[in-house]
């Protein structure tokens, strides 16, 4: 059991730097390093050698070797694969642990979803960073993330679920001992849960995810600087918009969309829409907050404490990406910031509706 929770944690912390690294490659236009999938120009590292580079762009002339490039795609697959292998471990090992309180269909729907990742990823490269891929592989990582967190939050405070297959004795035992975890680490006790909390944090989670697309769908159409201006857009707080072409979501296969294929104000229109939904989810998680703070449970405030400092955090990442037009650096905090962020809410969500009231 030690040792699944030390895996855990380690592919918890892997898929935080996953993502990152992964946000890095696509803003460094690097997400067509190696034209193929899952080896780069037909090798299991980046051809280097003057007979390989010259067979490679041979084989694709479309896409002349660019070494930096190649060598940013390629760290992140293999990053990718040893996260994949720490997961696919853990379905493993869960088949011997059930006894133990580890959950028995969480591992696997976990190796389902990065599964998929796997396969959105080779989408990615080969529908030429369609939109719609890259945003889903985006969604579909940090949907991996949300779940190792629940795992972790799973085995450090087991519960009586359906899934643990732990008989009554072992299930209240395994109760008493997470309710006195909790109260060790100041969190609240489980007859404290305010009756409006399970659904509102739901409801944060929700538009979250939702301005997390938002995000992911500026990012893959190059829409990041579609209103160059804040909190103006092109000097208007009602800019021209084109709603339809802006959020077509599919647009066929065998176009290149590196670097976009929409006009400006459709570019606009996407970057508009993500400011919008950054101030509904900013009033919603800042009410959230306060709501929390002003409960007298320590678990509550602690939460409510971090809701405030994520959201604060990525909303000044989120205008710094504009107002410094666009530094790589900073664009890939914004990125950091959402998973961040999304951590905190899936915990809340976790307590929230694990207690019982």
């Amino acid at each position: 059991m030690l040792w699944f929770r030390r895996i855990n944690s380690v592919a918890l912390a892997l898929c935080f730097a996953v993502i990152v690294f992964g946000a890095f490659v696509r803003l460094s236009d690097a997400g067509l390093g190696c034209p193929d999938w899952p080896g780069c120009y037909g090798h299991l590292g980046v051809p280097d050698a003057p007979h390989e580079v010259a067979r490679a762009e041979q084989n694709f002339p479309q896409r002349p070797v660019e070494a930096p490039k190649a060598w940013k795609e390629m760290i992140h697959r293999y990053l990718a694969t040893t996260l994949g292998s720490l997961i696919t471990l853990m379905a493993v090992m869960s088949l011997f642990l059930r006894r133990h309180g580890v959950p028995r269909l969480l591992p696997w729907l976990l190796l389902g979803t990065v599964l998929m990742q796997g396969a959105l990823g080779a989408f990615t490269v080969l529908w030429q960073v369609n939109p719609l891929t890259v945003t889903g592989h985006l969604l579909t990582g940090l949907l991996t993330l949300s779940l190792l967190l629940l795992m972790r939050l799973r085995v450090a405070y087991p519960r009586a679920v359906a899934d643990a297959g732990t008989a009554p004795e072992r299930e209240a035992r395994n109760e008493r001992q997470a309710w006195s975890r909790m109260q060790e680490t100041g969190a609240a006790s489980p007859a404290v849960t305010p009756a409006w909390l399970p659904r509102f944090a739901a409801l944060a989670l929700a538009l979250l995810v939702f301005q997390i697309f938002l995000g992911g769908w500026t990012s893959s159409n190059y829409a990041a600087l579609g209103c160059p201006d804040f909190p103006t857009c092109h000097g208007s707080l009602l800019p021209q918009t084109d709603v339809k072409e802006a959020f077509t979501l599919w647009r066929g296969l065998g176009v290149n969309y590196e670097g976009g294929v929409l006009d400006n104000r459709a570019r606009v229109t996407i970057h508009y829409f993500h400011r919008l939904g950054a101030l509904v989810v900013t009033a919603t998680l800042l009410l959230l907050g306060v709501w929390l703070i002003r409960t007298r449970e320590t678990l509550w405030k602690r939460l409510g404490i971090a809701i405030h400092a994520a959201v604060t955090l990525q909303v000044l990442i989120g205008i710094s990406v504009v107002v410094l037009q666009f530094p790589l650096a900073v664009a890939d905090l914004h990125n950091a910031g959402a998973a961040l962020l999304l951590m905190v809410l899936v915990t809340l969500n976790f307590f929230a509706w694990n207690q019982r009231t």
